[in-house]
């Protein structure tokens, strides 16, 4: 499966822990990425300081689902069940 054009819902619901550019302690669930560009296409791709969790994202209909929002709605859902608590366990 490609992509999405316009979706960019990985891009905005999945939490990233490692650093990127501009963001060194990485970004939190449920923003949008600042590496975005308005197209919600991602302005690190194909470059070396694009995150490797990014960079081995890929998509699937399990994770995108057949639009935007179901992408977005699962994602976002994902990211809350998988949270570590505040002792660290999920």
């Amino acid at each position: 499966m490609d992509c999405r054009p316009g979706c960019a819902a990985c891009c905005i619901a999945l939490s990233i822990s490692t650093p990127l550019p501009g963001l060194p302690k990485g970004k939190p669930a449920g923003l949008p990425c600042p590496h975005l560009d308005r197209g919600l296409r991602c302005t690190l791709y194909g470059k070396p300081e694009r995150p490797p969790c990014c960079a081995g994202l890929k998509p699937t209909l399990e994770m995108c689902g057949n639009h935007r929002d179901e992408a977005l709605a699962h994602l976002s859902w994902l990211e809350r069940v998988t949270r570590p608590d505040r002792d660290g366990n999920r």
